[in-house]
């Protein structure tokens, strides 16, 4: 008996010696049919669109889950080999003739699957420990992340900045004010400092008169901005640590009387002084240009975790309004139970809204 395959069997015997010939060469024909046979069948199961899938899948910000399972449930070797071989961005042809995943593709795939777990982990946190863990984060950091100490400063109360102090002593066994002090060099120490002491009154009482006379003096702070930084001017680093918030908004609004601009636009070079406004005067103005920030084509990893920290930190009502205008580029760059989450946040900011 001669073997062609696990279920095709010829009896040689039974045709004589003369047909031998004739038979190897029908041999060679079957198994040439069948080798097709199977190859179409692989290209068949291995579907072109599987590799965009995949592609897609494992492009923007997050992964998408469900498209990643619906891959790898259903196929098999030839299958996945097939896909590594379309998914050059991901995997690299190696000198031993396997394809390997690209150790910089690794790297960054690990940072998407991380985004999820962090949201979650943020979210669950005490507010304080959360706080806490995020300024040390961004001190050690350094000046590239200065802006999220002022963004905690300023829009936490008092009293949740006063417990975000308490959790640092507890967690470090020092004091932010402490670490700031000694680690900032630059000219943002004294505003860092005074920031996260800062121990705002809350009442509604707002006095005009003193409004628009400090308004004033930070008007001529920012026109003597040639002779010296407004972020080194003591009344200007009194009158954002001390005064609160709807006093600080009666200013904004003295000083566009005043100068026919807002205080914001005198301060393009003052990065760091500029989040301090926009944060204590038009929080709703700096909560959109980190959304929009984070999400462009070419967002550093920094300003992606952004998204992170606002859906994590802020209470929903102070994002609403942001949805409707974000909602479409989020569904477009971000991917799987990352994207649920921010735009679960952001439609409760907007029912917060409605209420």
């Amino acid at each position: 008996m001669t073997k062609i395959t696990s279920k095709v069997y010829i009896n040689v015997g039974r045709f004589g010696v003369s047909m031998a010939p004739f038979l190897f060469i029908a041999l060679v024909i079957l198994r040439l049919f069948l080798s097709t046979l199977h190859n179409s069948k692989t290209k068949k199961m291995a579907h072109p669109a599987d590799v965009q899938l995949l592609n897609k899948a494992l492009s923007g910000i997050g992964v998408d889950e469900k498209s990643l399972i619906s891959i790898l449930t259903k196929t098999h070797h030839e299958h996945k080999r097939f896909i590594r071989k379309g998914c050059s961005q991901f995997f690299i042809e190696d000198e031993r003739q396997f394809e390997r995943w690209d150790d910089s593709a690794i790297k960054n795939l690990k940072v998407e699957f991380k985004r999820f777990k962090d949201a979650v982990m943020l979210s669950l946190m005490h507010p304080w420990e959360r706080d806490a863990r995020l300024l040390k984060k961004a001190l050690k950091k350094g000046p590239q992340l200065y802006g999220v100490i002022v963004e905690i400063a300023c829009t936490r109360s008092s009293d949740e900045l006063l417990g975000a102090r308490k959790a640092y002593h507890s967690l470090f066994e020092r004091s932010i004010e402490e670490d700031l002090a000694t680690h900032v060099k630059g000219t943002e120490r004294k505003l860092l400092v005074a920031l996260v002491s800062a121990y705002r009154y809350e009442g509604p009482k707002v006095k005009e008169d003193t409004a628009k006379s400090e308004a004033k003096e930070l008007l001529q702070a920012i026109n003597n901005r040639d002779k010296r930084k407004p972020i080194e001017d003591e009344e200007v680093i009194r009158i954002l640590t001390t005064r609160s918030k709807p006093h600080l908004r009666e200013v904004y609004q003295q000083y566009k009387k005043i100068s026919g601009k807002t205080i914001t636009e005198g301060l393009e070079a003052e990065i760091l002084l500029k989040e301090t406004i926009e944060c204590l005067c038009t929080p709703h103005t700096y909560f959109t240009k980190v959304f929009e920030t984070a999400l462009r084509e070419d967002a550093n990893e920094d300003d992606k975790k952004a998204l992170t920290r606002l859906v994590s930190t802020q209470e929903a009502g102070n994002l609403k309004g942001i949805s409707d205008k974000f909602a479409h580029k989020i569904e477009e760059r971000v991917k799987g139970a990352y994207k649920d989450v921010l735009l679960g946040v952001l439609a409760k900011g907007q029912m917060s809204g409605q209420a």
